[in-house]
């Protein structure tokens, strides 16, 4: 092993303190002022954008290429075509069913709905899987299963005397 594997000099790693820091602050600082839904990870394209912040900040730590002004840019452009994503679909239906997927019904009245574990591309072991995971109840015990839009699964139980279960608006496929 060479030295500079381990250690390349003091130079690098007090760049790393303060621009770190200084990365993390204006990181906070632009998700503070862009709010909360900047990190709500509420379909596949938020998800992308977190991930996204993530390795930039990444990038700006650990790059001497890049600059801590070209990073606050970066930071701004994906939270600003975020906050663009979002406030397109709020004013406009048809950007919002582009944008993002519709939760779809897996499993519904206790019955597996084979056809919709094909077209989401879940197989039947996953599918109990999640129920065991997420409420450890037997299959004969849960009404419904969603795959939500963010890529999550909800296990709706069925519901007991007195309950009104939930569900959420989605798609129900044929029973294929």
């Amino acid at each position: 092993m060479t030295q500079d594997m381990l250690f390349q000099g003091w130079g690098g790693l007090v760049r790393t303190l303060i621009v770190g820091t200084l990365a993390y602050v204006g990181l906070v600082t632009f998700l503070r002022i862009s709010g909360k839904r900047t990190l709500a990870k509420l379909n596949a394209f938020d998800l992308v954008v977190t991930v996204a912040l993530g390795s930039t900040l990444a990038t700006i730590l650990l790059s001497k290429s890049v600059a801590l002004a070209e990073g606050f840019t970066a930071f701004a452009l994906l939270i600003g075509l975020q906050y663009l994503v979002a406030k397109g679909s709020v004013l406009w239906p048809g950007f919002a069913k582009t944008m993002r997927s519709e939760p779809r019904l897996l499993m519904h009245r206790g019955q597996i709905l084979h056809a919709a574990l094909r077209h989401e591309r879940v197989t039947e072991e996953e599918l109990l899987s999640v129920i065991r995971t997420n409420t450890g109840a037997a299959l004969g015990d849960i009404a419904s299963v969603v795959l939500e839009s963010d890529g999550s699964f909800s296990v709706i139980p069925k519901p007991g005397e007195g309950d009104v279960a939930q569900f959420a608006d989605a798609d129900l496929p044929d029973r294929g």
